[in-house]
This record gives structure tokens, C-alpha cells and sequence, in this order.
């Protein structure tokens, strides 16, 4: 396998490159397991934040650095579009959504208590990698749905036509690639 290398809130790490189809390849980014990584990152975020009520990401990559973002924030409460309902859930928010790592659309879930929570509150979405947006714009809806204002959208890294968007602030560019020995696109 090979590896594309870069530098990520001041940290050196190698990114598997990973075939999405025959023209398309990702480096894949995964912060699961990687707590010196999620910090660095999470306060690094922080610092280009704009001020916000609460934070919101998607299950499941972005977990462990909204996590982190609140917890530095002194554990602030943060809110999770969920994959998929839990028995816990009440007046459930839903929104469908196909990013360019899944193979089929999917749909997002908030539970009605975070619902009511983000009401009339800035909202920061948070999440490891944007590249489409379409994942992003399933958890603008769903802020939309629940009556609260994104004042700011964030990533780790932007790939992609992510990368030219001006709404979004990230760390990082990740490439595209169009074979599996690295070449950017």
C-alpha cells in the first residue's frame, strides 16, 4: 500500500492511499486511535473558531474531535447526527445524505431533546474530513429542521471542490488522486 505523506496541526502522519473507483483515490484520514492527533487538531480548530452555542458532527469520524473541541471547552455539551435511531431518541429529526466513502445514501438522525437544545443557538459543525459537502449539507439541515443558526462549518482537512468553498474554515488541503501510487489529480 502506499502513503501519502503530510503535515496536520503541526504533526507528520502517513495516509494510506485508498481506491474509490478506477479514476478516483483518497487518502484516508482516520483519527480513531490517534489522541495526539485529535488534540492537536481539536485545539487548533478552536483557535479559528467562531462563537458558537454548540457543536455538531456527524457519526462516526468526527466524534472523537467534537469530543475533544468540547471537553477542551471545558466539556461543553456537543450533539451527534446519528447513522441510524436509538431507543432513546424522541421526535427524531432525519435528513438523507450520500457522501463519497459510502456506497449508498444513508440518512442522519437527531435526537428531538438535542433538537430542542439547539433552538434559537449557534450552531458550529464540526467534522474530520469535507470533501463533496453533502454530508455537510445533511447536518446544515438538520440544524435548519431544529430551529438553530450554523454560524460555521470546520474540517480537519478539505479535499477536493471542498477546498475552494469560502464558507468552510479547515487545517489542512488533502489531495485527490488518481492512481494508487499517489499521483495528484
Amino acid at each position: 500500500m502506499n502513503y501519502h505523506n503530510m503535515k496536520i496541526a503541526g504533526l507528520d502522519r502517513a495516509l494510506p492511499i485508498c481506491k474509490v473507483n478506477d479514476e478516483l483515490y483518497i487518502a484516508g484520514f482516520v483519527i480513531f486511535g490517534d489522541p495526539e492527533l485529535t488534540t492537536a487538531c481539536a485545539k487548533a480548530l478552536l483557535e479559528k473558531a467562531p462563537e458558537y452555542d454548540y457543536l455538531i458532527t456527524a457519526e462516526a469520524k468526527g466524534i472523537p474531535l467534537v469530543h475533544e473541541m468540547a471537553r477542551l471547552q471545558n466539556n461543553q455539551k456537543y450533539m451527534l447526527a446519528r447513522k441510524g435511531p436509538k431507543l432513546y431518541m424522541t421526535d427524531i429529526l432525519s435528513v438523507s445524505v450520500r457522501s463519497i466513502t459510502t456506497a449508498k445514501e444513508q440518512k442522519l438522525f437527531l435526537d428531538g431533546a438535542d433538537a430542542k437544545l439547539m433552538n434559537g443557538k449557534r450552531i458550529l459543525i464540526v467534522d474530520d474530513v469535507i470533501s463533496t459537502g453533502e454530508s455537510l449539507h445533511a447536518i446544515e439541515e438538520l440544524v435548519r429542521q431544529a430551529g438553530g443558526e450554523v454560524v460555521g462549518k470546520m474540517a480537519i482537512l478539505a479535499e477536493g471542490d471542498a477546498i475552494a468553498r469560502p464558507d468552510i474554515v479547515y487545517l489542512e488541503e488533502l489531495p485527490l488522486f488518481s492512481d494508487e501510487n499517489g499521483t495528484i489529480k
